[in-house]
């Protein structure tokens, strides 16, 4: 057999007859591998046809109810869209540390609790390594079908899998996976790619819901990402400090359910446990009496949280003004600082500006921009906003304040955390059917209004 070399990138899987220094669909350097692009051919076809069937009529489909399986950590089936589907690939990435490993113990655990079969294949760790982070997360206590192993050969995991029989499979990580029919080394494009797709075509076949464990590039992407997430049907990222004790999980990606969904998780003792009231978490530290300090209400699916924006305004000593910005778009915030020079008159051209989303969650809410706003004006002229104030609200180029989506559901969620102030925009206030108790809804159309009534 004639044997074809092609040079892959390791970052996207873009193939090239020779080596580059840089590759010119991703922009990364020195990603280029030598592989054997013969073998991957033979691969495939040994996979055979995923579907059979032929060609059916779309009103002739009989669609059968959709059947999932909840795991019993709320946190996880909220983001899944309501448990795990019959059948579904769900690729979990993160930073090394941050508790994908946990987080797949835990609910193999759980799952073979309610007597569902599991085959965790560890890749990364022998049995008994496994079997000691089990006891410490209680994952080996009680009965239940929870199958480990430690292979890194595909043929012999689909072996198993034919022998077992299970109903979920967990794979810990793709990168170690290696199918036999492949000289390239495991971790390769070549061999993610594949390894993928048989793993895929199996749980289609099946029934059997897969879970895969990706590691991360120092970019944070998972790495081979056009490879492995096209590939999928969820792609769940991990966010979050590894020195910081909770984590928040994110699906970038959700064939069943909504992207929008976020689960929030303290990793403790004995693992990843849910946080029940995130807002209350993430404003538990929140000082007092310190101005740059305020609290906005920002939505994730169908949660609003309440989180503590913080801004920093200095003299730079430097000539340059330096903008830095933790959990919230640099963009966003450029465009913010504009607003205030141009409309509100502050002189920040010479400030060193830092804003901070504390708590370590990732804000991509508008509703927050009116928070980041009044927060940067009460750093620069050093006076302290109201601490039972929420402020919520989208800024446009000329000032105003825009309306938002899901606003009574924000406000009650101020409301239970004890906030006495609510400032809103004014379109939300005039369409909203809603009588709020104990909390004052001050409206808002512009700007300025606002930064005069927190100010005061």
């Amino acid at each position: 057999m004639k044997v074809k070399t092609v040079f892959s990138c390791q970052n996207c899987g873009y193939q090239s007859p020779k080596w580059l220094g840089k590759c010119p669909d991703c922009n990364s350097w020195n990603s280029f591998v030598e592989e054997d692009y013969t073998e991957v051919s033979t691969g495939q076809k040994e996979r055979g046809a995923l579907y059979k069937e032929g060609p059916v009529l779309l009103n002739d489909v009989r669609v059968k109810d959709e059947i999932r399986v909840k795991t019993d950590i709320a946190e996880l089936d909220r983001v899944l869209g309501g448990g795990i589907v019959e059948g579904c690939v769900v690729l979990v990435g993160g930073d090394p540390g941050i508790g994908k490993s946990t987080i797949s113990l835990q609910v193999s655990n759980q799952l073979a609790a309610k007597g569902h079969t599991v085959l965790y294949i560890s890749g990364e760790e022998s049995v008994s390594q496994t079997k000691l982070r089990a006891e410490r997360l209680g994952a080996s206590k009680g009965p239940g079908k929870l199958y480990i192993v430690n292979q890194t050969d595909l043929s012999f995991i689909t072996e198993y899998i034919k022998k077992i029989g299970p109903k979920v499979l967990i794979i810990d990580s793709i990168q170690v996976i290696f199918a036999p029919q492949i000289s390239s080394s495991a971790g390769s494009v070549s061999q993610v790619r594949e390894c993928a797709g048989i793993l895929t075509q199996l749980a289609k076949t099946s029934g059997i819901s897969v879970f895969i464990i990706g590691h991360v590039t120092k970019e944070g992407m998972i790495a081979g990402p056009r490879v492995l997430e096209h590939i999928v049907d969820t792609v769940l990222y991990f966010e979050g400090d590894r020195f910081s004790s909770y984590r928040i999980l994110r699906a970038v990606k959700n064939r069943f359910g909504s992207t929008n969904e976020i689960g929030v998780f303290e990793m403790g003792p004995a693992g990843l446990e849910e946080v029940k009231n995130p807002s209350e978490i993430f404003l538990a530290q929140r000082p007092k009496n310190v101005s740059g300090s305020l609290v906005t209400s920002v939505l994730e699916g169908s949660r609003p949280l309440l989180v503590e924006v913080q801004a920093l305004v200095s003299k730079s000593s430097f000539g340059y003004a330096r903008r830095r910005a933790q959990g919230f778009d640099y963009n966003r915030l450029g465009l913010l600082i504009a607003v205030l020079e141009k409309r509100m008159g502050l002189h920040l051209e010479v400030e060193d500006i830092f804003v901070n989303i504390a708590g370590g969650i990732k804000v991509e809410d508008p509703a927050a921009d009116l928070a980041v706003a009044l927060a940067i004006s009460s750093a620069f002229t050093d006076k302290i906003m109201p601490a039972d104030m929420a402020i919520i609200g989208e800024v446009g180029l000329s000032g105003e304040v825009r309306s938002v989506s899901q606003v009574i559901w924000r406000i009650k969620e101020a409301q239970k955390l004890g906030f006495k102030q609510c400032v809103l925009p004014k379109n939300n206030l005039k369409n909203m059917d809603y009588k709020a108790k104990d909390i004052d809804l001050i409206a808002v159309s512009t700007l300025k209004e606002a930064l005069d009534i927190a100010s005061k």
